[in-house]
């Protein structure tokens, strides 16, 4: 299967070494139980105000499946960023199904707080 340009609606685009970083913390959250699978399990975090940081598949198809995340993001203060690949994101979930959007959820006692928290600024910087 041909790799396709990502999609340019697909904003902020981690560079290879971000994404790197995004699957590491990724595949950590889920080995915590801080992460939530899917648009949907996406969408519900956010509403819940329990999202530390939303990641997202610039190759989901159609990619306007996912365009209300970031709007969502947005209002509650949520960073997000997309990968270039929903298999790759799916593997560092942990599945062996492709995952277009994946939420790392907050946990105050958290062993891997502050590698999220890099995350979150390395993101930020993105967006400036």
């Amino acid at each position: 299967m041909a790799e396709s340009a990502p999609n340019p609606k697909a904003f902020p685009l981690a560079d290879v070494n971000l994404q790197v970083t995004i699957m590491d913390v990724v595949q950590q959250a889920a080995n915590y139980k801080q992460l939530k699978k899917g648009a949907n399990e996406a969408t519900k975090t956010l509403n819940r105000g329990i999202s530390e940081l939303i990641i997202m598949s610039a190759d989901a198809e159609p990619l306007e499946i996912l365009m209300h995340l970031p709007l969502l993001c947005e209002d509650k203060n949520v960073p997000y960023v997309f990968v270039s690949s929903k298999q790759a994101l799916g593997r560092a979930c942990g599945v062996s199904r492709p995952v277009i959007a994946a939420s790392i959820t907050t946990n105050e006692g958290s062993q891997i707080k502050a590698q999220i928290q890099k995350l979150r600024d390395s993101i930020d910087q993105l967006l400036i």
